[in-house]
């Protein structure tokens, strides 16, 4: 009964989260609405979440990442940070009414979904763990009084079999949910169409927002390919996917030596411009918050996007 009256509390304050920003967007004349996601999670360095968040660079903050997941056993890895302070973080995130998604995947290989019964049994942990279900005995790694608002797909590694019945499971959920969002899904995809591991899933539509990686690959980085490059992989993604928000991907600091991170004034001049005159546009997701405590990128794009 104790745990069942906090996760009603948790799911109040999520209510109230939600409502606060969809007031806040409302304020915002239209054209004038900065969506602005970071990826936090990857280095112990870059300050709390807490922190991120108050920075006031974004409105989308995802945690990264569920990176063991498929086979029975579930790992967050959050690269050292502190676990037990997480869940009140989230909260004040929310309570500044930024959105709290939970990534899961990444760049490691402990994950994937042999089966459909995986899926589902994958989609039953996140939703009693993370997104507001309740059950006794359920583990809530932020906490009872905490819940995320969505997931995303970073699906990186592995086959891709059973991500769309994973997404499928995850959106029936959705009718337990009350408040008028539910709960969101997000993929973050290689930029070259189509990403093969998240096809099938995306084809589902269940996604509302699609962020796509415009670096790591020179073949449709900016700096390596040009407007043209970007724009030929954007129109592909925007094509197929029409009714979705498809966000610019970014790396904040150039510190793996692919020269990715796009120039403020050419980001500002050219590339923006032309992304932000397709119907599909819908912000800029930001890798990660790391490189942006470095660099502070994310203070000019949240004036820009």
């Amino acid at each position: 009964m104790a745990s069942q009256r906090r996760r009603s509390s948790a799911a109040v304050v999520l209510l109230l989260s939600l409502l606060l920003l969809l007031q806040s967007a409302a304020a915002i004349p239209q054209g004038k609405r900065q969506n602005v996601a970071v990826f936090w999670g990857r280095n112990k360095s870059e300050g709390s979440l807490r922190q991120t968040c108050d920075t006031g660079d974004y409105n989308i903050v995802i945690i990264s990442f569920l990176s063991v997941f498929g086979h029975g056993k579930y790992w967050l890895d959050l690269s050292g940070h502190d676990l037990r302070h997480v869940g009140a973080d989230i909260r004040h995130c929310q309570s500044k009414g930024v959105y709290m998604l939970l990534s899961i995947g990444g760049d490691g290989d402990q994950y994937s979904l042999p089966s459909s019964k995986s899926a589902a049994d994958v989609a039953e942990n996140l939703y009693y763990s993370v997104l507001g279900g309740d059950r006794p005995g359920a583990f809530h790694p932020f906490g009872d009084d905490t819940i995320v608002n969505g997931v995303d797909f970073f699906i990186d590694n592995g086959p891709a079999d059973h991500y769309d019945d994973l997404a499928n499971r995850i959106n029936d959920y959705n009718q337990n949910i009350r408040d008028p969002i539910g709960i969101m899904l997000t993929a973050t995809v290689r930029c070259s169409y189509p990403d093969p591991r998240m096809k099938a899933a995306l084809d589902t539509k269940l996604f509302r927002r699609i962020h796509v990686r415009f670096y790591d690959d020179p073949s449709c980085s900016y700096n390596h390919a040009g407007l043209a490059g970007v724009m030929a992989q954007w129109n592909k993604w925007s094509a197929t996917y029409p009714d979705g928000q498809i966000f610019l991907g970014l790396v904040a600091a150039n510190l793996t030596g692919k020269n990715d991170m796009v120039a403020v004034e050419e980001l500002s001049g050219k590339l923006l411009p032309a992304v932000q005159n397709t119907d599909t546009y819908g912000g800029v997701m930001l890798w990660n918050s790391y490189y942006d405590s470095l660099t502070h990128y994310g203070r000019y794009v949240k004036d820009l996007a």
